[in-house]
């Protein structure tokens, strides 16, 4: 599934097929929490949250692309994510776009 940022594909007619998207929530665990607050003190990037959210990100994006096969879409314009605190500790990512099929 083609799945871009851009709102327009160049020469490429297409017909709106609609919103879809994909979203996931993770927790942080306590090995995690524990080595990122070791990172807090001596500074340095927290790979173990980075793992976390790059995962959280793909697991949003495959689910945003079978919500737009299942509605026949060739491809998805106009990618873009979201993530929020939703609780202390739990976080969502959320990918959307527009499913579109070529004509």
């Amino acid at each position: 599934m083609l799945t871009v940022t851009i709102e327009q594909l160049p020469d490429q007619p297409f017909t709106v097929l609609g919103m879809v998207r994909g979203s996931t929530v993770q927790c942080k665990n306590f090995g995690r929490d524990f080595m990122a607050g070791l990172k807090n003190l001596v500074g340095g990037e927290m790979e173990g949250y980075t793992e976390l959210m790059n995962e959280a990100r793909d697991i949003a994006t495959q689910r945003m692309e079978e919500q737009a096969a299942r509605l026949g879409a060739d491809a998805i314009i106009g990618v873009r994510y979201n993530s929020s605190e939703i609780a202390q500790g739990a976080a969502e990512v959320m990918a959307y776009g527009t499913a579109i099929k070529f004509r």
